[in-house]
């Protein structure tokens, strides 16, 4: 028994090690039994390692542990051309460290975990470890990371915005109402109010954080509180400045998946794509146009796109432009929030766009209006008294330039990223109509 080894080795890290003993520490993916020999496979955070295990008191040590028992294993890292990444461990010594109490309710060594989508959410503390599920998030975190670098370089400063607010952003119908000392509350839609307001301080702006939707439907592509990337960057020309700040971010989150995120890359065999510069774009009522000459489909009282209706734009898209990404432009206003600001060329349109990815939005943005006197009009058209919006509209009073933004969701961008069939797959602990636990 090795007690005294200073520095513990990640799987990962082996190859670089052959000939050293070291020690690593991780769990009880699986014993395989052989007639002269058996096999133990330990998993850490970066990945698994194989070990060779003679010893018949040791093999049978280990065969009374349950999966998922976790292990200390200081051995000797031989090559192996056969062995998963080449080496292996030999001449092993095992602690166990925390023995577990029962067997994993699905094998994590499979491919695949063998259950349906709800009872791999059930058990989302044990299933998260398989090795593919955990790569999902590891795209998630390296995602993150590259927004938060890309908008860096760019000038922006992050900031944190409150979660709990006193009146809703977009629409009442979809809040989540709660007892403030009394008064009335709501869990915050989005942070726009605020990243339009930070925008007269730092100019440009971004937030990673939670956002909540009362929407009661329940569908593979929503859920009832995401990750929101948000960004708000001031001083604009037009929607057009915007598209090109979302397009250099896109690019950078792609890079950090493919340096930060490159065993996640390969667990899944996933293929990353290109983003175009500039990404192409086509306005609504060409969009409708070109869907309604190929399919007979009349859009010309639609003022919004439908899911099959982006599909096959995404699919134009490809075909056309050999892009998996794609900008539609100018939505009719009375689809778009107060603040959006109208298209100065085609009245009844916004200044405004939505980034459709792999044929899912993904990306909703564009100008927002930055006159005091635009807003008041703009509220009161839509049936709305100011004074319940006077804390936002205070930074108009006070001088804003001509601004504008986008917001990501992130389990979806993950989702269309792997090819998940369900949002809730590339959601940690999903919350629905239906669940509230784990």
């Amino acid at each position: 028994m090795i007690s005294h080894l200073t520095a513990r080795v990640w799987t990962d890290d082996l190859s670089d090690r052959v000939g050293e003993r070291v020690q690593l520490k991780g769990w009880l993916h699986r014993l395989r039994r052989l007639a002269g020999v058996s096999f133990l496979i330990i998993r850490d955070a970066r990945g698994t390692a194989q070990v060779v295990v003679q010893d018949p008191e040791l093999v049978e040590r280990l065969a009374r542990l349950q999966n998922e028992s976790v292990l200390g294993i200081a051995g000797v890292v031989v090559a192996e051309p056969q062995a998963p990444g080449g080496v292996e461990i030999h001449d092993p010594a095992v602690t166990v460290i925390s023995e577990a109490d029962e067997a994993p309710p699905f094998d994590l060594y499979r491919p695949v975990i063998k259950a349906q989508l709800p009872t791999i959410l059930d058990n989302a503390p044990v299933a998260l470890r398989h090795p593919r599920r955990r790569a999902y998030f590891a795209i998630s975190a390296a995602s993150m990371a590259g927004f938060r670098s890309g908008l860096h370089d760019l000038g922006f400063t992050e900031i944190q915005t409150p979660k709990i607010v006193g009146s809703a952003t977009e629409s009442g119908a979809t809040t989540f109402a709660l007892d403030y000392f009394g008064k009335t509350a709501y869990l915050a839609q989005s942070p726009q109010f605020y990243k339009q307001v930070m925008v007269g301080v730092f100019e440009r702006v971004y937030e990673v954080g939670p956002v909540f939707r009362a929407e009661p439907h329940d569908t593979a592509r929503h859920i009832n509180e995401y990750v929101s990337l948000d960004a708000e960057v001031g001083f604009i020309e037009n929607e057009y400045t915007v598209m090109a700040v979302l397009t250099d971010t896109i690019a950078s989150m792609l890079a950090a998946v493919e340096r930060d995120a490159a065993g996640a890359l390969a667990v899944l065999r996933l293929e990353l794509p290109k983003v175009p510069q500039p990404i192409p774009d086509v306005h609504f009522l060409d969009a409708q146009a070109m869907i309604t000459a190929a399919t007979g489909e009349d859009l010309s009282n639609e003022p919004d796109l439908s899911p099959a209706n982006e599909r096959w734009l995404g699919e134009w898209a490809k075909r056309e432009h050999g892009s998996d990404f794609l900008f539609v432009r100018g939505f009719p206003m009375s689809k778009r929030p107060f603040y959006t600001h109208p298209d100065p060329e085609r009245p009844g349109f916004a200044a405004g766009f939505d980034l459709l990815f792999r044929g899912m939005e993904l990306v909703t943005g564009g100008q927002r209006l930055h006159r005091y006197q635009d807003y008041v009009d703009a509220l009161v058209s839509r049936g709305e008294d100011p004074e319940n919006y006077a804390a936002y509209l205070m930074a108009f009073k006070h001088g804003m330039p001509p601004h504008g933004g986008f917001a990501i969701g992130l389990e979806r961008w993950v989702a269309q990223l792997v090819d998940a069939s369900n949002v809730r797959e590339t959601t940690l602990f999903p919350r629905d109509l239906n669940r509230l636990s784990p």
